[in-house]
């Protein structure tokens, strides 16, 4: 066990389980970021583009959902986009209560440019693992967030 701490058996398997996900999850973050898939992007800004590029213009609030940051940390990370000319804020014709976050030209270049270098790393960096192993990774992974979100600890968090 890679955790000191003296608990109970399934404190510790859970403590064991918890540090490896986080170390995992830090490298593969880190990793991602040396290769320059992100450009000079942070990885919040890249996760903005890359949710507007696939899903098209959402409000602000659903892309803090996606993104699973706080509304005031999404605020802060889409001002910078839009500073860059990345992004642009439209009010909706619908209800003009929501303002939509669209991708500029300039920003769909920048993440068309970007997502392929992306995708490559993420396959090569998963090829250490079989397809059955990504596949079991995936199911796991699904598993702990549906079941956090069920609890809505995953809510809560995006509030904080």
């Amino acid at each position: 066990m890679t955790t000191h701490y003296k608990g109970s058996d399934i404190e510790n398997q859970a403590l064991d389980t918890f540090i490896k996900l986080t170390r995992a999850s830090n490298t593969v973050l880190s990793y991602l970021g040396t290769m320059g898939t992100y450009g000079d992007l942070t990885v919040s800004q890249f996760g903005v583009m890359e949710t507007l590029f696939h899903l098209g213009p959402l409000p602000h609030c659903d892309i803090s959902s996606k993104q699973l940051k706080s509304t005031g940390n999404m605020t802060l990370v889409i001002d910078n986009l839009e500073k860059r000319g990345l992004v642009e804020r439209i009010r909706s014709t619908e209800d003009r209560r929501v303002v939509m976050v669209h991708l500029t030209r300039k920003g769909e270049k920048l993440i068309s440019a970007l997502f392929p270098l992306h995708v490559n790393q993420i396959v090569e960096m998963l090829s250490v693992l079989s397809e059955k192993e990504q596949a079991q990774l995936g199911a796991l992974c699904k598993k702990l967030g549906t079941a956090l979100a069920e609890k809505e600890v995953v809510g809560h968090l995006v509030e904080s």
